[in-house]
């Protein structure tokens, strides 16, 4: 296309649009008295052109699986993606528009992800909303190279918006080098680039040169000097579409363009004010009123951008109709969201008495459910040979292998859990991923949109506690799981040996609205008859009953110290008290079940309690009483053998008996 011809393309209509999109979206705000008016009124025309012109999504049918993805990642902007949604036709009415930062509206300050229809991501916190549409595009490319033989089922691209706050967060910085390494050709990343933050201008806190960053991430780099050059954005986002790698298109715009305070922060973060929106609806030569719209404007968007739709829908529905009736892999194609799992087959390798480290039996039982789960996949942040979370039934996820379902993630945390989230978002695959559970903390921004999202990641972190030993006190754990367990919307499981870990991954096949954490230990540990009957979607269990129905004592365990109090209790058992112990894996499930369940497993009679956790000890009084003992780590741990740290920290049958005649003393 010549650029006279891409000139010609664009009419006055378009402008009309571009200027409605701006002026909607300013005239919510206005009416919430609430928002970021300079992003709607800078990027409203790059938002437009790709819209209009480019995204393939059909807004009558919202979740098909083939339409394009779009992530705001500049999440603050979120009055434009409304203004966008309702002009495009999907079922967000203008008395929506009208509730905007409302309590219970469908047009919330940030964009939420299965709140508002069209929304593919929550976004918000800067950054993130880039590492999901990298994950995206991973899963695109992944489920492309594993069914697209005949047929073209997965075949779409994934466009993020962002700004110089996205690209100043780190994560950005992991996301985009993952990008580049896999060649993640159908991702394009549009850059609202009006160097301001905040705060003030962009000089004062950043030098960097956004086209030298991108290219030495293997990334294509092109410029839009004009961000109001409607052509301009047009041919570089056809050019992006012709490239094999990532691209970048750096859009120059003028934050806040047309108000009287455009080009300063003053127009990033609150209402222009009514004054100021009247002077912005001159500046523009726009003449409507507050949320009054030009039916030239919807028709627009019915020629362009729903009729495209309609249309690429319609032959995709064609062609999957004929790929179910005749490609043989059609049957283990999901288009589900969030598909379960299939653990039919799946089963404990060891037997009773046998010592197995829960990472190993969790890399057994991970080989097994990828071998009857062709849409199970994941990776490791550069630890999968610690982690032991290989796939040993496929190779590296790659540009050259993208079929192959082991990703190398880098040593990067928070650009990993990001990439999870968005290859859950896009939806079709069950993810995991792995790394030492101190790391967590790096994850733990993406972690906690996981659960905003209610998105089935399954976390796998290993080295557990101080028994990590010799890796010193920056690599054990002991904050982390009070921290995780902080966190509403996730459960947090720690099992005990190799059966509850199968018990725990029976229970993540099903679950799929949380992201669950397995927390597991380096050291070797043994395989429980006790736990046989493991039940860990209730949280918490009598593994060792007491003769009577109200014992003299319960001694509450997870993980590695569950083998522990079993060994406490054949010693208390000998000093004639009557002991129960209960296996914890999972607080958070424990608290869902019925007040009867709980009780009969932790009988409100019971005072003499004690809790047993190799890591902080905080929150444990819920379960063992202000009267009972908590055993557990309130410092930072210690280098050394594995054993001597946790006969350190007292860790040892003697401590516990000791502790609970101390108790019975009382």
């Amino acid at each position: 296309m010549t650029q006279k011809q891409a000139n010609a393309k664009f009419n006055e209509i378009d402008t009309l649009a571009v200027n409605t999109l701006r002026m909607l979206s300013v005239d919510e705000i206005q009416k919430a008295n609430s928002g970021h008016p300079g992003i709607c009124l800078g990027a409203s025309p790059m938002a437009y052109v790709l819209w209009n012109y480019h995204l393939k999504v059909n807004p009558e049918q919202p979740t098909w699986f083939d339409r394009d993805r779009f992530v705001l990642s500049a999440g603050h902007g979120s009055a434009m993606l409304y203004s966008l949604l309702h002009l495009s036709g999907y079922d967000l009415p203008m008395s929506e528009l009208k509730q905007f930062r409302q309590l219970d509206s469908k047009t919330p300050g940030h964009p939420e992800y299965g709140h508002t229809v069209g929304v593919e991501a929550t976004t918000g916190p800067l950054g993130q909303g880039i590492g999901m549409a990298v994950g995206m595009a991973m899963a695109e490319k992944h489920l492309a190279e594993v069914y697209n033989h005949t047929y073209n089922i997965v075949d779409h691209y994934t466009y993020a918006l962002v700004g110089d706050g996205d690209l100043m967060e780190g994560v950005s910085q992991e996301a985009i080098n993952i990008a580049g390494n896999e060649k993640l050709s159908k991702l394009i990343v549009l850059y609202d680039s009006n160097n301001i933050t905040l705060d003030g201008p962009l000089s004062n806190e950043s030098v960097e040169n956004a086209a030298m960053r991108f290219k030495a991430a293997g990334w294509d780099y092109l410029k839009v000097d004009d961000g109001e050059n409607l052509a301009e954005i047009d041919q570089a986002i056809t050019t992006a579409k012709a490239t094999y790698k990532p691209t970048l298109i750096e859009v120059k715009t003028i934050i806040g363009f047309g108000s009287p305070e455009a080009g300063t922060n003053k127009v990033h973060g609150a209402a222009l004010g009514n004054e100021n929106v009247n002077m912005t609806r001159d500046a523009l030569h726009y003449q409507y009123a507050p949320f009054e719209i030009d039916e030239r404007v919807y028709d627009v968007f019915k020629k362009h951008m729903q009729q495209r739709g309609k249309q690429k829908y319609n032959q995709w529905e064609k062609e999957f109709t004929e790929f179910q009736s005749s490609d043989p892999q059609a049957k283990e194609f999901s288009l589900q969201a969030k598909p379960e799992l299939n653990m039919e087959k799946v089963a404990v390798q060891e037997q009773t008495g046998d010592m197995i480290a829960t990472r190993s039996a969790n890399s057994e039982i991970m080989q097994q459910i990828s071998e009857c789960n062709l849409n199970f996949w994941g990776g490791a942040a550069d630890l999968s040979s610690s982690n032991k979370t290989q796939l040993a039934t496929s190779g590296r996820f790659s540009d050259e292998d993208p079929q192959n379902r082991n990703i190398w993630f880098g040593v990067r945390e928070f650009g990993m859990a990001t990439a999870a989230n968005g290859i859950t978002l896009h939806g079709g695959t069950r993810c995991f991923m792995s790394t030492f559970f101190t790391f967590s903390d790096y994850m733990k921004s993406a972690i906690r949109s996981a659960a905003i999202q209610k998105l089935p990641v399954t976390y796998v972190f290993t080295h557990d506690s101080i028994a990590v030993g010799e890796d010193g006190p920056t690599h054990e754990p002991v904050e982390q799981l009070a921290a995780l367990r902080s966190m509403p919307g996730i459960n947090v499981i720690r099992p005990a040996d190799a059966n509850e870990v199968l018990n725990a991954w029976q229970y993540i096949a099903t679950d799929v609205d949380t992201p669950n954490a397995l927390i597991l230990s380096r050291q070797k540990l043994p395989v429980l008859k006790e736990t046989s009957d493991a039940d860990v979607s209730k949280g918490g269990y009598v593994a060792s009953p007491a003769r009577t129905d109200l014992p003299d004592g319960i001694l509450i365990a997870t993980g590695s110290e569950l083998s522990l109090a079993l060994e406490a209790k054949k010693v208390l058992e000998a000093k004639a008290y009557d002991i129960s112990v209960v296996s914890m894996p999972c607080v958070e499930l424990f608290r869902q079940q019925t007040a009867g369940y709980q009780q009969q497993v932790l009988p409100n009679d019971v005072t003499h309690r004690i809790s047993i956790e190799m890591e902080s000890t905080f929150g444990w009084h819920e379960f063992v009483g202000l009267g009972g003992c908590t055993i557990g780590v309130d410092e930072f741990g210690a280098s050394g053998n594995g054993e001597a740290v946790q006969r350190k920290y007292g860790f040892t049958v003697d401590r516990i008996v000791s502790e609970f005649e101390r108790l019975w003393k009382k």
